[in-house]
């Protein structure tokens, strides 16, 4: 039996329910007043399961990889506890007052990181042994309670996000991870037809005529999600949502634009910003502007600030000119791992 838990505030419930749909977790636990509180709670909504070991995360260590988990689970067959650790590689002084009063000698201290495996009987007795006091990892717990951790090799990347400067460190490591930026452009074309309302990125506007489609007609998603698909070589919206198919008559386009977002994030990527032309006489789009970042934002899940809808005219000329269609055209850049 293998399987995730997860030990959260009551108040992060929801936003815990969110970020794990779709996923194969066990229900949270409620943690308590620390971490070790937590960590013991966790432990005790697993006893039921009896599992043979048990890793235990940090939350605010996002980047652990496959490698470094593989490493602890198979020191988990030399020693009932094992942690990953990178020796210090800077100088370390004991300071006092602001003055320094020794130098130490780092040959032997280590920066410890999780996940930290255990068998899981061990941790447990460990934990319930030492409830109520207040200890700064389960390496920790395991050593007041006579267990030695075996070091296995941790990694530079699995850093700990607790600051503003951590942050940003982490937002340059996932930038340098997807360093595969590609760009995608699409086209989209509609002409009117009777109708009293235009869709446009995602929002309804009033109008006297509508556009013909299969689906909602709506031009601005029609021409993202060819733009989205465009950069990760994904082929066109007709590929994916042929217009013989009578599911998408009428179908609300949001749905062709998530499925996109959703093929770049199976490949690892990430939306890093998208642009949307709008380009008809009627209807003006200048007051649904605002309206329309937000849905696309939405839509991608990505933050309004990468998002931007502009409209233009072609000065009465061609089709557009004449109010028969509407048109869009769109730009997105997506960062992909290398």
């Amino acid at each position: 039996m293998t399987g995730v838990l997860v030990a959260i505030r009551p108040e992060d419930r929801e936003r815990f329910d969110r970020a794990a749909a779709g996923l194969s977790v066990f229900p949270p636990v409620l943690g308590g007043a620390e971490r070790q509180d937590s960590v013991r709670l966790g432990l005790e909504a697993l006893a039921a399961h009896k599992p043979d070991s048990v890793l235990i995360h940090d939350g605010a260590r996002p980047f652990p990889d496959a490698a470094l988990i593989d490493r602890v689970i198979e020191g988990l067959d030399n020693a009932p506890a094992a942690i990953p650790a990178m020796p210090l590689g800077d100088t370390i002084k004991r300071v006092d007052s602001g003055r320094v009063i020794e130098t130490v000698d780092r040959s032997q201290l280590w920066r410890a990181q999780t996940p930290q495996g255990f068998h899981f009987d061990a941790i447990l007795a460990a934990h319930r042994q030492m409830a109520g006091r207040v200890l700064t990892d389960d390496a920790a717990v395991a050593e007041a309670a006579g267990i030695a951790p075996l070091i296995v090799a941790g990694s530079e990347e699995n850093l700990k996000v607790t600051t503003a400067e951590d942050l940003a460190a982490a937002e340059r490591l996932l930038a340098a991870r997807q360093g595969d930026m590609r760009v995608g452009q699409g086209f989209d074309v509609h002409p009117f037809g009777p109708g009293d309302h235009v869709m446009v990125c995602g929002v309804a506007i009033p109008h006297e005529v509508a556009p013909i489609g299969h689906s909602d007609a709506d031009v601005g998603l029609h021409a993202l999600t060819d733009a989205v698909l465009g950069a990760i070589g994904a082929g066109d919206i007709g590929m994916h949502f042929p217009p013989s198919d009578p599911r998408w008559r009428g179908a609300s386009s949001d749905h062709f634009l998530a499925y996109a977002a959703t093929l770049v994030r199976e490949r690892g990527g990430a939306i890093a910003a998208v642009d949307v032309t709008i380009i008809c006489e009627r209807p003006k789009i200048a007051p649904y502007r605002d309206r329309m970042i937000e849905r696309l934002a939405e839509i991608l899940e990505i933050s309004p600030d990468r998002v931007s809808v502009k409209a233009t005219t072609t000065e009465r000329l061609g089709f557009t000119g004449r109010g028969e269609g509407i048109a869009a055209q769109a730009v997105a850049t997506v960062r992909l791992p290398l």
